[in-house]
């Protein structure tokens, strides 16, 4: 720790902090452009300019200069900083003068007018007139793909766009040439951009040259009603803001979570709310003489009810879909155990996940946060980048700080960090455990090595023995222990873990998805829509969902229900953090929150749920399993679980893992409904063929 004095203050902060943060510390503002706490230093705006005392006599650019370059005073006393004299006014004028030269008066039509760095400071810190009278610079605006809008005569040349591609996303795809007033940013040959994470970009700039191309021209940032809310799109579960105006949903925001996704998130989740509007279903139907015909909510429920009435419980089954809540899985579980039925499944992918199994064996144990503690990674049938890429971000942070080493057995793909591949498939894992793989040894000389399992790894026949020998290795090299647990189950879908932890899984009898498909007389599919429905020969189909996607086009009846933003709801991410997203809007048309059609269709059935409310819901919910009350809490599951499961190892068949994610931006119904999704899908395809040729 480092005493100083800011401004007359005397604080003691840690010696690594720049002199910014050692004054944001102790309460002074100072404007910045160019820093920010997660990028690299670059010291190219001069805006956080102060003064130091004993230093030499001109100001000095606070974020360049750490707490441990300042000198004592003769007499030993405390280095002295000031925020607020003269000169650092006049200074800070003076840059804020220069930044204007050839800034345009463009915030009249402006997507970044008020929320905008440069007006905020421009008030706070400049003057209201300028000496220069020559013509301003003009500069081309650059084509970088269809999501971020370019207007390149406002960039003051801060580079956060350059270092979060680069340090962050882990592509260097945006550069600075030319000097002086011929500077600019631009792409590689002015393509589009290829990061999954490129979005961010928008928050990082501080004026309006980079902003939302598909909000452009929308909406005003005071028009828009905020609400805090959980991103569904993958596993992760970032912090997102929902901003809506009226009953649409104009924009998706981060929100810090430095537990999570720090303030990134992925494209997909930024930039799926076209979706949410288009290709919705907004009243029930009913299937007659082969078509789908509307219908009302009463003639919909009586179709289901004749249907229930022609069967037996056992030959009535439900699968949940990746978006579902823990909410409405929970109503329609406690519907079919009261059919009789003990059919009930939330792997549409027939992941080798078993609750019975403890909790420990499907979930990211060593949290995502504690990525950053581990010191070799081991990579088995997955794909972060694509399945969790703010997670995969977090894996990328931790490879720049060195001494790292990662292995995949899988897909050999860009990760944006480098690896040593070992192989494909259970062959190479086969090999790792029983001690016969070179990375072995790295494994088990670092202090918490982390071994990653991906849902590539885990679907099909092979599954539960890939999931017990990695278990197995995880024991084995010393993953787990009482102070550092390394066996991370990575998931994809926002609604498994949640799934999981209800036992929305075949019971005693109960038959899987994928069985349920061939054998049901009556199947309910809770927004499934990723599992392989042309094999389907169940007699009669409900589908509860929000889109017209591949469940809706096999049902013989649809119940249109709410999406991720027009619902409370509870999630369980792939750590097992239990969280709570709030309803921003409202179902178009007839729709309804999906637990509320459950609770009705129940009553018609004639076994009424025992709850009317969302709160009687969550009440029931809390008292069957109590670890969902836990909200934003994170429980350590049993590492015992996990030393019991490897104990479970036998041969494993011969197989190759791929990653479930073949399109990044078309994974569930809300992407395919949107058309933003769709240009980046092509874009992404048109890629990958011209680096194939």
């Amino acid at each position: 720790m480092a005493k100083l004095k800011v401004d007359g203050k005397e604080i003691e902060v840690p010696d690594h902090f720049t002199l910014l943060q050692a004054c944001e510390e102790a309460g002074a503002e100072v404007p910045r452009f160019c820093f920010h706490e997660r990028l690299s230093v670059a010291g190219n705006c001069r805006m956080c300019l102060i003064e130091v005392k004993g230093g030499p006599p001109k100001p000095a650019a606070s974020c360049a200069m750490g707490v441990r370059d300042l000198r004592p005073g003769p007499n030993g006393e405390a280095p002295e900083v000031f925020t607020n004299t003269p000169m650092v006014k006049k200074a800070r004028e003076g840059v804020m003068e220069f930044l204007l030269i050839n800034h345009p008066l463009d915030c009249p039509i402006c997507d970044q007018g008020g929320e905008c760095d440069l007006q905020d400071q421009a008030m706070a810190f400049g003057i209201d007139s300028s000496r220069y009278q020559e013509n301003k610079r003009a500069v081309e605006d650059k084509y970088i793909g269809p999501l971020v809008k370019t207007v390149m005569n406002r960039c003051i040349h801060c580079t956060r766009c350059v270092r979060f591609t680069t340090e962050v996303a882990g592509i260097a795809e945006l550069g600075l040439i030319g000097r002086g007033e011929d500077a600019e940013i631009t792409t590689y040959l002015e393509q589009a951009m290829t990061s999954e994470l490129q979005g961010n970009v928008v928050d990082l700039c501080p004026v309006g040259a980079l902003t939302s191309k598909p909000f452009a021209f929308t909406a005003r940032p005071w028009e828009l009603n905020k609400t805090e809310s959980i991103d569904v799109m993958d596993a992760v579960g970032s912090a997102i803001r929902v901003d809506t105006r009226g009953r649409e949903v104009m924009r998706i925001m981060p929100r810090v979570n430095e537990e999570i996704n720090e303030e990134w998130i992925s494209d997909k989740t930024r930039f799926i709310w076209d979706g949410l509007k288009t290709q919705r279903l907004d009243r029930p139907y009913v299937k007659k003489d082969g078509r789908l015909q509307p219908a009302s909510w009463s003639e919909a429920f009586q179709a289901v009810k004749a249907a229930v009435a022609k069967t037996s419980g056992d030959k009535i089954g439900a699968i949940a879909g990746d978006l579902a809540s823990v909410e409405e899985m929970y109503a329609l579980k406690e519907l079919i155990s009261a059919l009789g039925s003990q059919n009930l499944d939330c792997r549409q992918d027939g992941a080798a996940l078993d609750p019975s199994l403890g909790r420990a064996s499907y979930i990211f144990n060593p949290t995502i946060q504690g990525i950053e503690s581990a010191d070799a990674l081991l990579i088995i049938g997955s794909n972060p980048r694509f399945e969790a890429s703010v997670l995969n971000a977090r894996i990328r942070k931790r490879y720049r700080m060195g001494n790292f080493p990662i292995a995949v057995i899988g897909e050999q793909s860009e990760l944006r960090y480098g690896y040593e591949y070992l192989g494909a498939g259970t062959d190479t894992l086969a090999e790792l455990v029983a001690g016969k793989a070179k990375f072995l040894a790295t494994l088990k000389k670092a202090q918490r090595p982390l071994i990653i399992v991906g849902q590539g790894g885990l679907a099909g026949e092979g599954g539960a023995a890939v999931l017990a020998n990695a278990a197995k290795l995880a024991v084995a090299i010393g993953a787990v222990s009482a102070e550092w647990n390394g066996f991370a189950v990575l998931h994809n879908a926002a609604a498994r873990v949640g799934g999981l932890d209800l036992g929305f899984v075949p019971g005693e009898g109960g038959k899987s998805a994928a069985e349920m498909l061939a054998a049901m007389d009556v199947l309910f599919l809770l927004g499934a829509d990723e599992i392989d429905l042309s094999r389907k020969k169940a007699g009669f189909t409900v589908y509860i969902g929000s889109h017209g996607d591949n469940g809706a086009h096999a049902a013989d009846v649809i119940l249109p229900g709410a999406t991720y933003t027009e619902k409370s709801g509870t999630w369980v991410n792939t750590e097992g953090r239990v969280q709570i997203g709030n309803r921003a809007g409202f179902a178009p048309g007839e729709a309804r929150e999906d637990w509320a059609i459950i609770r009705a269709l129940s009553d018609v059935l004639g076994k009424k749920l025992p709850f009317d409310s969302l709160g009687e819901l969550r009440a029931k919910l809390y008292a069957a399993h109590p670890h969902f009350a836990e909200v934003d809490a994170l429980t350590a599951a049993g590492s015992d679980e996990i030393a019991a499961l490897g104990q479970k190892a036998g041969e494993m068949a011969k197989s190759v893992f791929a990653s479930p994610i073949k399109d990044f931006y078309l994974t569930n119904p809300i992407a395919r409904a949107s058309a933003v999704m769709a240009e980046c899908s092509a874009l992404a395809r048109n890629n990958f063929k011209a680096a194939a040729e």
